[in-house]
C-alpha cells in the first residue's frame, strides 16, 4: 500500500486521507480520486494531494473489516455493511451476550491496523442493540493480515445466548419486623427485572424464616413447574448451614457457591434442587439499581451455567459504582441517636399572597413563621446539634424580629429572588461538620410539629439505608424533609424555583417513609384563602 503526497493527476484510484478545503473545493477524506475530482483539484489549484493507493494484494478497508466481522459473528449476531473502514455487529435477538476472550485478543494480535471491541462479557442486551465493532485503522491492509485476523476470530468470538427460563417461582421468608409492603416491592422489582428475558413469576409464597418450611416451599414451586427459584430471606444467609442453604439440601439439592466478591452482592448464594437453579437472594437483590444479583440472573436466564469459577472470577470490576444505601464508615454515633441540624427557609417573597410577608402572617397570636421555628427548637433537632439555621431573604429585618428572643442562628441568602433553590443551598452550606443530615422545613407551614419532627429524626438511620426520610399518607409525600450529609453536595447543585424531588425520586431506594396523621405535612400558608383556612382550622 502506497502512501503520500501525489499531483492530483498522479492520484486516480487513490483515497484522500485528510479533508481538504481550497478555494471553495471541498474533498472529504476517504474520497476515492477519479477523474472528476482530479479536475475538481486541478480547478481549486490543488497542486498535491496525500493519497493512499492499494498495491496487488492489498484489500479496502471496508472489505477486510466486513470480512473479520462475519468471521467473528457468532449465534444471534447480524453484522452491518462496513463502512469507512468499520462494520459494526448487532444482536438479532435479546439475551446475554457470550465472547470468546481468546478469540478476540488472538484478532487484535494479528496487527495493528485490524482492531475489534466488544461490550461487556455477559452483558444483557437486547434486540438490536451494538454488541461489537470491528474497525481498520488504515484504509487498506494486505491481504494476508486480513486471511490471519479472519482466522483468528473464525468459530465466532462473540455470540448473543437467548433466554431459556421463563417460569420463575419465588419464596419470601419472614420475620417479626419485615413488612408486607416490602416483600411486595421486591416482587414488583423482581418482576421487572425478569421482564426483558421474557420471564415471569409463577408463584410466589411467603413463610416462617424456618428451614422446614422452606424446604415445603421449594418442594411445592418446583412441583409447579419453576425452571428457577429465588429466595429473598428476611434475615441474610451466614453460613453455608443457616435456613436457606440447609433448606435446599434438605429435599436433595446441592450448594454450588455462597458468596461473591461484588458489592453490593456479596451475600449471594447459588444452589439447585431437582436440576433446576435455586438462588439465595442478597438483600440488595430487593433495589432496582444494578448488582451482583443481576449479573448471575441474567445468565441463568439464559441457561449458561454459573460456576464456582465464574463467580470468584468477578472480584475485578465487582466494586460496582457508588451505591447511596452502602453504609460509610462506622462513626460513633451520639447517645440518643445521630445528629441532625435543623434549617428553616424563611427567605421567600410572597408572591401569591398579593402583597403581604406569608411568614408575618398571624396563626392563633404568633407569625407563621415563629410558630414553625418554635416547634423545631423544641424537637431533636435542637437539642443534638447546633442551633436551628433560618435561612433569611425578603424582609430579612422584619422576619428576625418575629422571631426575637428565640435561640436561634441566621443566614441571608442574597439571592432569594431566584427561588426557593438558592435558600435550600444557602440552609445547607451553613450546617456545620458534626451534623450527619439536615431536615429542611418550610417557614410557611405551621402545622408541623415537634412529634412530626420527631419521627423523621427516628427513622433517620443511614447505617440501614434510611437516608432521606419523608412523611407520607395516602401515598402522598410531604414536608419537612429529612437529608443525610451523603446528599449535600447533591442539593448544592439545585437551580430555579423547586425544591429536591427529583433528588428523592432519583435515589428512591435510599428513601423511608414515615406514615403521618393529619394536615400538618401538608399545609403551607401561600395565598390569603390558605390562610384563611388554616385560621378556622
Amino acid at each position: 500500500m502506497k502512501f503520500g503526497p501525489r499531483r492530483p493527476a498522479e492520484a486516480i484510484g487513490g483515497v484522500a486521507v485528510h479533508s481538504l478545503r481550497q478555494n471553495g473545493l471541498l474533498l472529504k477524506k476517504g474520497t476515492l480520486i477519479g477523474p472528476a475530482e482530479v479536475a475538481a483539484l486541478e480547478q481549486a489549484g490543488v497542486a498535491e494531494i496525500v493519497v493512499v493507493q492499494l498495491e496487488p494484494g492489498d484489500v479496502s478497508e471496508d472489505v477486510a473489516a466486513g470480512d473479520v466481522a462475519k468471521a467473528v459473528a457468532g449465534d444471534g449476531v447480524t453484522v452491518e455493511r462496513a463502512f469507512t473502514g468499520r462494520a459494526n455487529l448487532f444482536a438479532n435477538r435479546p439475551g446475554v451476550l457470550v465472547i470468546d476472550r481468546a478469540a478476540v485478543d488472538r484478532v487484535n494480535a494479528v496487527d495493528e491496523a485490524i482492531t475489534f471491541a466488544t461490550l461487556p462479557a455477559f452483558k444483557p442486551v437486547v434486540e438490536g442493540e451494538m454488541i461489537g465493532t470491528v474497525k481498520l485503522i488504515p484504509f487498506g491492509v494486505e491481504a494476508g493480515l486480513r486471511d490471519a485476523a479472519v482466522a483468528a476470530g473464525t468459530g465466532g468470538a462473540l455470540r448473543v445466548a437467548p433466554y431459556v427460563i421463563k417460569r420463575v417461582g419465588i419464596v419470601s421468608t419472614q420475620l417479626p419486623g419485615l413488612a408486607a409492603k416490602v416483600i411486595d416491592k421486591t416482587l414488583r422489582v423482581t418482576a421487572e427485572r425478569l421482564a426483558p428475558a421474557g420471564a415471569s413469576i409463577i408463584a410466589e409464597r411467603r413463610i416462617a424464616h424456618d428451614q422446614a418450611a422452606l424446604s415445603a416451599a421449594l418442594t411445592e414451586l418446583l412441583g409447579l413447574g419453576a425452571e428457577l427459584v429465588i429466595v429473598f430471606g428476611a434475615s441474610a444467609i451466614a453460613d453455608r448451614r443457616d435456613v436457606i442453604p440447609a433448606a435446599i439440601t434438605a429435599i436433595g439439592g446441592a450448594i454450588e457457591h455462597f458468596g461473591m466478591p461484588v458489592d453490593p452482592g456479596n451475600l449471594l448464594l447459588i444452589g439447585s434442587a431437582g436440576g433446576v437453579p435455586v438462588l439465595g437472594a442478597p438483600g440488595c437483590a430487593r433495589s432496582p439499581v444494578e448488582n451482583g444479583f443481576d449479573w448471575v440472573l441474567m445468565r441463568l436466564l439464559a441457561g449458561l451455567k454459573v460456576t464456582r469459577a465464574d463467580i470468584t472470577g468477578l472480584g475485578v470490576g465487582g466494586l460496582l459504582m457508588e451505591i447511596v444505601t452502602r453504609p460509610q464508615p462506622r462513626v460513633p454515633v451520639a447517645e440518643g441517636g445521630r445528629n441532625v441540624a435543623a434549617i428553616i427557609l424563611a427567605a421567600g417573597r410572597s408572591t401569591r399572597m398579593g402583597g403581604p410577608n406569608k411568614l408575618l402572617a398571624e396563626l392563633s397570636g404568633k407569625p407563621l413563621v415563629r410558630i414553625v421555628a418554635e416547634q423545631v427548637i423544641a424537637s431533636k433537632a435542637a437539642s443534638k446539634a447546633a442551633r436551628p439555621i433560618v435561612v433569611t431573604g425578603h424582609q430579612a429585618d422584619k422576619v428576625e424580629a418575629a422571631l426575637a428572643g428565640l435561640d436561634l442562628s441566621f443566614v441571608h441568602n442574597p439571592d432569594y429572588a431566584d427561588g426557593l433553590a438558592s435558600s435550600v443551598k444557602t440552609g445547607i452550606a451553613a450546617v456545620g461538620e458534626n451534623a450527619d443530615g439536615a431536615v429542611v422545613c418550610l417557614g410557611d407551614m405551621p402545622l408541623i410539629d415537634t412529634q412530626l419532627l420527631d419521627r423523621l429524626i427516628d427513622a433517620f438511620d443511614p447505617d440501614r439505608g434510611a437516608l432521606i426520610v419523608v412523611p407520607v399518607a395516602d401515598g402522598r409525600r410531604g414536608n419537612p424533609v429529612l437529608w443525610s450529609r451523603r446528599f449535600f453536595g447533591e442539593l448544592m447543585t439545585l437551580g430555579g424555583d423547586v425544591g429536591a424531588r427529583h433528588l428523592i425520586a432519583k435515589h428512591a431506594e435510599a428513601v423511608t417513609e414515615v406514615p403521618v396523621d393529619g394536615r400538618g405535612a401538608f399545609v403551607d400558608i401561600d395565598t390569603p384563602d390558605a390562610l384563611e383556612d388554616a385560621r378556622r382550622g
